[in-house]
């Protein structure tokens, strides 16, 4: 019996091919991991070819509104989505609609992102940035320069609507009627003074408008905007 089971002993151990088959499995498998560590290390190469795929080879430093909206497809989002804006803040972007080669590359290395994959897990972050007070009020005068017509010192009244909807609408328990007065107003321009205004009107008057200074130093605007709203609180309600 015990010779019989020394014969099982070294029948029961691996044959050199197979020893050898498990050693490339092993390298395989570390090699492996050693690819998976070096493609999630961020690439400003792999980010370069990435913008280009935006581009076009007549404008190939450009990214513009055909490849923006590509590029939101591949992330996920709307191009009217809050996140958008905070990327275009952190890419340093000039104008609307359009990233330059060096505003893309500023952004993403920053983010360390340079697959569509890594910018859709930093999107709940670069929402997250605006939760903060300070950074809210910088990305929110950001939004003036970055959304107006360069050619224009003023934005004009339907962009502006759109960029208070996304920067207000969802915090302003006022920002309903303050639309609604801008819809029937005389007002076809915000200047930079007024848009600045109505945030710090936002965050700082109440509801029943009663801290409100008809002799503190608001836009005329503002004062319209108010004894506007007065106008139609105090009209009778029909039941």
């Amino acid at each position: 019996m015990p010779r019989g089971k020394r014969r099982l002993a070294i029948d029961m151990r691996p044959s050199e091919d197979d020893q050898q088959s498990t050693k490339r499995q092993r390298n395989s498998y570390q090699s492996s991991r050693r690819y998976s560590k070096t493609d999630d290390a961020f690439s400003q190469k792999r980010c370069l070819t990435w913008f280009r795929e935006y581009t076009t080879p007549d404008d190939p430093d450009n990214l513009g509104p055909e490849g923006m909206e590509k590029f939101c497809e591949d992330i996920g989002v709307e191009p009217e989505n809050v996140a958008m804006l905070v990327l275009a803040y952190k890419m340093g972007a000039k104008q609307m609609g359009f990233f330059t080669q060096s505003e893309w590359l500023k952004g993403l290395t920053d983010l360390q992102c340079d697959t569509p994959s890594k910018v859709q897990c930093k999107l709940e972050h670069l929402r997250s940035l605006l939760n903060d007070p300070n950074t809210f009020k910088i990305i929110y005068r950001y939004a003036y320069d970055f959304a107006r017509d360069k050619d224009q010192r003023s934005m004009d009244i339907e962009t502006a609507k759109g960029m208070l909807q996304l920067m207000l609408g969802k915090h302003w328990p006022l920002y309903a009627q303050f639309a609604q007065f801008l819809e029937q107003s005389k007002y076809k321009v915000i200047n930079k003074d007024q848009w600045c205004n109505i945030l710090e009107f936002s965050r700082t008057i109440s509801n029943d408008l009663t801290n409100y200074d008809v002799d503190g130093a608001w836009p005329v605007m503002l004062d319209e905007f108010v004894e506007w709203l007065r106008q139609l609180r105090a009209q009778p309600t029909i039941s």
